[in-house]
């Protein structure tokens, strides 16, 4: 049996993207009988954490470019999973769960909970916790 060809990557953001990509293959294999991707699952849960925002604070939130959180929203809006109403400023759009998107989220909520479990089985209690603390924390550094 040959070991997988992973070696260190000199560079942080290629070590944290390769990483990030292993991570999203888990929970898009656990939230597949859901028919949610991973982006869309935690478009679902940062708005039921939220509550209404807009598409601005929403991509400050989860650090996505616009180009990409837009093209998932229309999909996501598509199946009725975001309610948006005019803002103050007429040019701005503010965005919920609908009622769809907040049964889609139940729906995939057990899934998603099985992912996370693979991952901290994975990784061991200690190193889940570290990575997750850490994470924030170069979030924290690197955004705020």
């Amino acid at each position: 049996m040959t070991e997988p060809l992973n070696p260190p990557l000199p560079c942080m953001c290629a070590s944290l993207r390769r990483a990030a990509r292993a991570l999203s293959q888990i929970y898009e294999e656990g939230l597949r009988p859901t028919g949610l991707r991973a982006t869309q699952f935690t478009i679902l849960q940062t708005l039921s954490i939220a509550g209404e925002v807009t598409q601005g604070e929403l991509g400050q939130i989860l650090a996505m470019d616009s180009t990409t959180l837009t093209r998932t929203l229309t999909i996501m809006g598509r199946h009725g999973w975001i309610a948006k109403r005019r803002g103050e400023d007429r040019r701005e759009w503010r965005m919920r769960l609908s009622k769809a998107g907040e049964t889609q989220f139940k729906h995939a909520l057990p899934h998603w909970e099985n992912a996370q479990k693979h991952v901290r089985r994975q990784l061991g209690g200690e190193l889940s916790d570290n990575a997750m603390k850490l994470t924030q924390e170069i979030i924290n550094a690197l955004i705020n």
